[in-house]
């Protein structure tokens, strides 16, 4: 059975009945549509389109579909067009003619469009939450750790800097990710139903009825960009993958820290893999998957900006591209922020091997240039003496502070005992970043 096909000479070709379906990927939506359908049935009865009776009996019908698919008795299998014709074939199967009223006054356009609107505003919830407990890790971890390590600019070793300071730059992603999602929630909360499939309908229904009773804050302005508008799942699936590139960043460091030639960290056995045939193996594989799980993500975007770019107005069965790939990626960034906060939760830190790093890396370079600079030599003079002391003890294989003062007057006469205190490198994280954050 179909919802369509009155003015049908001939019956769709099979092909293009597999071709035209979407309910092995729509079926995901049974508890909006049923939830969109409630509120419908609740207007429908308030205006007058249903008698009290008939209004009972259709809601104690969705409701007994909702159970009964929650409890297993009812599969959400078969052969049907999508999750829309699921219900209303199931309704009418329950309750009898009664059922084909909860269709008046309504659209499979603004239906989709209020079921899709209602799944987005719950799963950006829970990215939320998975992004808020994220945050709260990184946090805890960057707290517990004040550790002195190498800062880096074109993965060279540049500055010191600290374990919490590090990590805590990821902090601030998340915290404008956060903004983003927040945003975009404010900006989707508004209700299609009630655009019917383009121009609204005769029928005497009342959109501000269905409005509260899904949530919404308003309804849409226009009944034809009601319809046809996605963008609330393009700005939040470009806001999924804002936050699968900070993801990607973050594991791209785990990846090289963990590995031998760094070995600043070593992730939990729970989150990495071994080697087929290698036994010595412990492989980032967690962070490595988020990594490239970056990419699908992004094409899912690109996917429907694609869709979306030549459609005329209202609706078109294109839009119905906008599924897939953006459940794809709602599952996707779940998993993957979830991952990462149980790889940083568990993460060990060797700090041993990030001090060697620190102290072998001429991370006090910058400021013994600005040692130089108080003592009234200009910047330019000052960051040539500091590469010529620098080639030195490369050739000598020391250290800045650990040549002696003779040493360094051989450069300039201007030193003195105070630079061993002003290159320190726990005086020069109390004058740089422990000062700049209190």
């Amino acid at each position: 059975m179909k919802l369509w096909g009155g003015r049908f000479r001939s019956k769709e070709n099979k092909l293009m009945e597999e071709f035209n379906k979407s309910f092995n990927f729509d079926s995901l939506l049974y508890k909006q549509d049923i939830e969109g359908s409630l509120a419908h049935v609740y207007m429908q009865m308030q205006v007058g389109l249903l008698s009290q009776e008939e209004g009972e009996i259709i809601i104690e019908g969705l409701k007994s579909i909702e159970k009964d698919i929650e409890e297993g008795k009812l599969s959400l299998s078969g052969n049907y067009e999508d999750i829309h014709s699921f219900v209303e074939i199931n309704l009418i199967e329950r309750v009898g003619e009664v059922g084909k009223k909860l269709h008046t006054g309504r659209s499979r356009n603004d239906q989709v469009a209020v079921d899709m609107r209602l799944f987005a505003k719950e799963k950006c919830k829970e990215i939320i939450f998975y992004v808020e407990n994220l945050k709260n890790t990184i946090k805890n971890v960057a707290n517990n750790n004040p550790i002195i390590m190498p800062g880096y600019t074109h993965l060279q070793r540049a500055q010191v800097v600290t374990f919490k300071h590090h990590l805590m730059a990821y902090y601030s992603m998340l915290e404008r990710d956060e903004k983003r999602l927040n945003n975009a929630l404010d900006i989707l909360d508004e209700s299609p139903l009630g655009c019917g499939a383009l121009a609204g309908t005769t029928h005497n229904i009342d959109r501000n009825i269905t409005c509260k009773k899904l949530g919404f804050k308003k309804p849409v302005d226009n009944f034809m960009d009601g319809v046809s508008d996605r963008d609330y799942l393009l700005e939040l699936m470009s806001d999924f993958s804002i936050i699968m590139m900070h993801l990607s960043r973050l594991s791209e460091e785990l990846i090289l820290w963990s590995s031998q030639e760094f070995k600043f960290i070593e992730l939990d056995d729970l989150y990495s893999t071994g080697s087929s045939i290698m036994p010595q193996k412990k492989n980032p594989d967690g962070a490595e998957l988020i990594r490239g799980k970056t990419g699908r993500v992004y094409g899912n975007l690109i996917s429907l900006l694609t869709v979306m770019k030549g459609l005329p107005l209202a609706y078109n069965k294109d839009m119905q591209e906008d599924k897939e790939g953006f459940f794809d990626s709602v599952s996707t960034l779940s998993m993957c922020l979830q991952i990462m906060e149980r790889m940083i939760a568990t993460l060990k830190i060797r700090e041993d091997n990030m001090q060697k790093a620190v102290t072998g890396g001429f991370l006090n370079a910058t400021e013994v240039a600005d040692y130089l600079v108080n003592k009234n030599i200009p910047f330019r003079d000052a960051h040539g003496i500091v590469g010529q002391i620098v080639i030195y003890c490369e050739d000598n294989n020391k250290a800045i502070e650990d040549l002696s003062l003779n040493e360094l007057q051989g450069f300039s006469q201007v030193f003195d005992e105070e630079i061993y205190k002003f290159i320190d490198y726990e005086n020069i994280l109390d004058k740089g970043i422990k000062k700049n954050l209190k």
